[in-house]
């Protein structure tokens, strides 16, 4: 997989092509578990994003008008060299952000097709020509146009599949910057793009940070939408960029998801609230819709803590390129840094910490390794419970009873996704529709494939995945017409 990838990561994609980039300002990319350097990639410039959006603006007319079967046949040859490079896209996630190899392989890239098959699925089901009542109207869905695409590295090829694939199924073209984090898995998808037969210009793809890369592209006035995932505080500088021309928003931003756990759960409460620190660990706590917020009712309160933290002592960590269930390191030195500080502020405000704590676990001294945490008795206003932490850490809360544990769910700026945990069908109904999220899982249900995905409040604007995740990429136009 890796034999041309150090020169290729010197190069970006675009129409059609790896080409060496105007800018020369290199950027090491980092093995956090080890702190080894992987490569180096080339962070463009203006004259980079100009070239790369030029090509994508080249061919929106043509690609614009390619039949919807035609555009169906893309996406299964693309899914058909997806399935066969999962391997691959597995072993550069595992290198280049950590996640441990089984989990990276089952999880982190077999979900590209998961996406692939509900954008097709949808693209299938949506008529072309939609009659509107009362007279001859008709709805057309017509493409964006050029589109922006920014993408984490938490999820690399998740987020990246949940925006090129509708872009491609909806006949627009593209601009990819993946995470400069996670550039191995960016490149690989982009040779599968290219070896699908995807035309030169359709998708483009170019390495860069936010301030050098990602603010020009946004700012750039070919650009008809911009769909980003990442940072709240990012998010509101590109939706005020864009504003400038009024271009069609998308984002995908953080959360602090709370996790309902109910006293009814009865003889199901251990395995529910294990599953529940187990879901709060994956991905090493670096998923922006982790729920990180346990409220517990009070009668139960005590046992669940005792739970968590015997839950949170067995959770292992390890190498990523070793097979099994455990934890992988955290994506970079900085992020680390910020996961310590945000332990050191829970015992300082004080919660009680009753598993881990900050440092590195025993025996990982070289890479960015932090200790899975919880703490009990945290209190709303305390900041392990209103910020994003994205590290494998647990806050624990009380509440007295339903109303009680709605009002704490609710109190976030975020809305991005909630949990409850309970064994009363009826009680999951009501609680859910009073909670401010764009998902909400009972019982440990996860998502199926095609279902939308997307906040409110301040985790975000739109939808990914599926009918929705298509639509982001579409524009209505009503045709009057009178024969």
């Amino acid at each position: 997989m890796f034999d041309d990838a150090s020169e290729k990561l010197l190069t970006h994609y675009v129409d059609g092509a790896w080409r060496a980039p105007y800018s020369t300002t290199l950027l090491p990319l980092i093995n956090p578990a080890n702190e080894r350097e992987l490569g180096r990639i080339v962070l463009a410039g203006p004259e980079d994003v100009d070239r790369a959006v030029a090509a994508a603006r080249a061919a929106f007319d043509s690609f614009a008008l390619t039949p919807k079967s035609e555009r169906l046949d893309l996406l299964r040859a693309i899914g058909a060299v997806t399935e066969r490079r999962l391997d691959d896209l597995a072993l550069a996630i595992s290198c280049e952000m950590g996640a441990p190899i089984t989990m990276a392989r089952e999880m982190q890239a077999a979900v590209a097709l998961d996406h692939l098959r509900g954008f097709i699925e949808a693209l299938e089901s949506q008529p072309e020509r939609a009659p509107l009542p009362g007279g001859t109207d008709v709805m057309l869905r017509e493409p964006v146009g050029v589109c922006a695409l920014i993408t984490p590295w938490n999820w690399p090829i998740n987020q990246i599949t949940l925006k090129v694939f509708p872009a491609i199924a909806a006949g627009a073209t593209c601009v990819l910057k993946p995470a400069e984090q996670t550039p191995l898995s960016a490149m690989i998808f982009a040779d599968i793009l290219h070896e699908a037969g995807v035309p030169p210009g359709v998708f483009n793809m170019i390495h860069g940070d936010g301030p050098g890369t990602g603010a020009p592209l946004v700012a750039h006035s070919d650009i008809d939408m911009v769909s980003f995932t990442g940072s709240t505080r990012a998010g509101r500088e590109i939706a005020q960029t864009a504003m400038n021309d009024i271009k069609r928003v998308a984002l995908e931003l953080g959360g602090k998801s709370p996790n309902l756990v109910f006293a009814d759960c009865g003889d199901a409460l251990e395995a529910r609230v294990r599953d529940a620190v187990a879901e709060c660990f994956l991905n090493t706590g670096q998923s922006c819709d982790a729920p990180t917020r346990l409220l517990v009712e009070r009668s139960v309160y005590d046992t669940v803590v005792a739970i968590a933290a015997d839950a949170a002592d067995a959770t292992q960590v390890g190498d990523p390129a070793s097979e099994g269930d455990h934890l992988g390191p955290i994506v970079s030195a900085e992020q680390l840094d910020r996961v310590q500080r945000c332990i050191e502020s829970g015992e300082i405000e004080g919660a009680r910490l009753v598993a881990g704590g900050p440092g590195k676990p025993e025996g990982f001294s070289q890479g960015f390794w932090a200790r899975p945490t919880v703490f009990a008795d945290v209190t709303p206003e305390m900041t392990i419970a209103r910020e994003e932490i994205f590290g494998p850490v647990l806050a624990i809360l009380p509440f007295e009873d339903e109303d009680d544990a709605i009002a704490k769910a609710n109190d976030t700026p975020y809305g991005l996704a909630a949990f409850i945990q309970t064994g009363d069908r009826e009680r999951a109904e009501r609680v859910a529709r009073r909670l401010r999220a764009g998902a909400v899982h009972v019982n440990g249900k996860g998502m199926d494939y095609g279902a939308p995905f997307g906040g409110m409040k301040m985790s975000g604007i739109g939808r990914e995945g599926g009918s929705l995740g298509l639509e982001e990429f579409q524009e209505p136009k009503t045709l009057h017409i009178d024969f």
